[in-house]
């Protein structure tokens, strides 16, 4: 198998990539239908009501991070996953027999929103963090890239599916088509082999802390800039629900012209997640070229004058989110200490998650009361200071320097993944991947923090 799928040549892997994709395919078609229910259903054309959806629904996460990233580190992922992904299926549900009952209102979805919310802030870090219980950490960045291909072939096909559906069933049979897509996850889950996942590295009792992992992020400036970037281009940048919707609607079209528009993003998205997963490790000089890319992408994206031209843009756009978003995520996970990955991951996604509920609302009034242009402008303008503050970094922290060589030549200093020394005890290896070696000690963790190439 080569390289870009070698994580699929895991029994477990591969149940969870499958199950995924179905799941993730119905959470698409959801999205795009709950932004054009809230948007012309619940609303009349309220931009700034589809921002405070998505704040609803993305806020938790940045509230309840301590609290997601013990869950995630102290107990038993594959269990949390049973429980979160069988909530998230009722809560889906429930939306569509409101829907066909017509009885669902604004504020109705605003509190399922929370709801959900709630229950994506504890199973998004225990997911994230899940799959390096499943692959070997040699594995572990292709394995991330493979997740985001997973995410964005979803996102290619769902959009499309969604809003047709829309058109030929209705809302309310969009979010039980969704809710029954949850099945194909929770089989994943039950059928894996549990005797071939991976040696966890729990901490000790009472060591379970949130503050562990923020005073962790503290001492490394890398992290601290990478949280930075994602939290600009999460609040301001990646409010496709808002984007979309709006453009489709200033050109002129209905719900299959804003189905179109995500998934010509998601062509984008699943290219850059490909390539993504040909890289050996997460680098984090990709990801600010990423960021940079995609300020300009979106920046260009706001004077485009036709359709068709807006829709080729959101392809460039695609690719460059997705490629800062799994280089980034890669990043903090093959560089963070494994004891502590369940709570930096939670610290992560509270950033990148919950931004939205902060740059949402903003983006939707600038949408309702300057346009849809200078909303999508405001997106890009954020990520081009995005990239300027990781740019800035690299260079006032030494790691960009003159080469030895001499001349013009210059060399960058990449942070390395985390060495683990432990005493070791055999383990009987998987007949589909060598199973990292079990420990019946506390591990030992270098600090490679400002390891050289």
């Amino acid at each position: 198998m080569s390289s870009m799928f070698r994580s699929l040549g895991i029994f477990n892997y591969r149940i969870w990539f499958i199950g995924a994709l179905i799941s993730n395919i119905g959470a698409w078609m959801q999205s795009t239908a709950q932004d054009w229910v809230v948007l012309t259903e619940l609303t009349n054309n309220d931009a700034t009501a589809v921002g405070f959806t998505m704040a609803c629904q993305f806020g938790p996460p940045l509230v309840l991070a301590g609290v997601a990233g013990s869950i995630a580190d102290r107990f038993d992922r594959r269990k949390v996953l049973l429980f979160t992904q069988t909530m998230l299926g009722l809560l889906s549900l429930l939306i569509g027999v409101l829907l066909l009952l017509d009885v669902l209102t604004l504020p109705m979805m605003l509190t399922i929103a929370l709801a959900i919310g709630v229950t994506n802030a504890i199973d998004n870090p225990a997911r994230q963090a899940f799959v390096s219980d499943i692959v070997n950490r040699h594995n572990a960045s292709n394995a991330i890239a493979l997740n985001s291909t997973s995410f964005n072939m979803a996102r290619l096909i769902g959009p499309a599916v969604g809003s047709l559906l829309l058109i030929a069933m209705g809302s309310g049979w969009v979010f039980i088509i969704n809710a029954a897509t949850f099945a194909a996850m929770l089989l994943a889950l039950i059928f894996m082999r549990k005797n071939e996942l991976q040696p966890r590295v729990k901490p000790k009792r009472g060591a379970n802390k949130m503050a562990d992992g923020a005073r962790y992020v503290a001492k490394r400036p890398d992290l601290i800039v990478t949280f930075v970037m994602a939290f600009l281009i999460g609040a301001f940048g990646m409010n496709f629900p808002i984007f979309a919707s709006t453009m489709a609607l200033e050109f002129g079209r209905d719900a299959d012209g804003y189905g179109l528009l995500s998934s010509t993003l998601a062509i984008g998205s699943l290219t850059g997640a490909l390539l993504a997963a040909r890289r050996s490790r997460a680098r984090l000089r990709v990801a600010i070229v990423a960021i940079g890319g995609f300020g300009i992408f979106q920046t260009l994206a706001a004077f485009t004058p036709a359709y068709l031209a807006y829709a080729g843009v959101c392809i460039l756009v695609g690719f460059c989110t997705v490629t800062f978003m799994t280089t980034a995520n890669g990043y903090v996970q093959t560089t963070t200490d494994p004891a502590l990955r369940g709570r930096v991951l939670a610290l992560y996604l509270a950033v990148t998650m919950g931004s939205t509920p902060i740059g949402a609302p903003i983006i939707g009034w600038i949408a309702d009361a300057f346009g849809a242009r200078q909303a999508i402008f405001t997106g890009g303008v954020a990520s081009i200071v995005a990239c300027g503050i990781g740019a800035g970094w690299l260079v006032f922290s030494g790691r960009l320097h003159r080469a030895d060589t001499g001349g013009f030549k210059f060399e960058l200093d990449e942070t390395r993944p985390i060495s683990i020394i432990t005493e070791a005890m055999p383990q009987v290896p998987s007949t589909d991947d060598t199973v990292s070696l079990a420990t019946s000690a506390q591990p030992v963790l270098k600090d490679r923090s400002n390891d050289k190439k």
